[in-house]
């Protein structure tokens, strides 16, 4: 069974930047598409950023295009996420998550719902 790690949250200033790491165990990540999910009190888990399984479609929302970044590194098989420009809107606890039901060059940012591993999560906090 998959498993999932995240790390790399902290506590930072506006303006400073975090590398989260989504550190997969049970099987190899690359096969599976990843996306990131942001948490906040009374929201629903929403994806901030997704990667297909090929690596082919990194997809972002539009409140981080230009900040953020994922990427895989397979030889240690994580999913990073790259958050630059932080700010305090940028708050909450992120998930990482993966499926494998998809596949080829239709991969768009899923659902919460439609995921089928989860890790723990790691806080964000980004103050003033």
């Amino acid at each position: 069974q998959l498993q999932l790690e995240e790390s790399g949250g902290g506590v930072v200033q506006s303006g400073e930047s975090l590398r989260l790491s989504c550190a997969a165990s049970g099987a190899t990540l690359d096969s599976y598409n990843v996306a990131w999910f942001r948490h906040v009190p009374g929201k629903v888990r929403q994806v901030v950023s997704c990667i297909s399984m090929s690596d082919d479609s990194p997809l972002y929302v539009d409140s981080v295009k230009g900040r953020f970044k994922i990427s895989r590194d397979n030889a240690k098989n994580t999913v990073f996420l790259e958050m630059n420009s932080l700010g305090p809107e940028d708050t909450g606890v992120y998930y990482c998550a993966a499926e494998s039901y998809y596949s080829g060059k239709n991969y768009r940012c899923p659902d919460y719902y439609t995921m089928e591993y989860w890790g723990k999560g790691t806080l964000v906090t980004v103050s003033s």
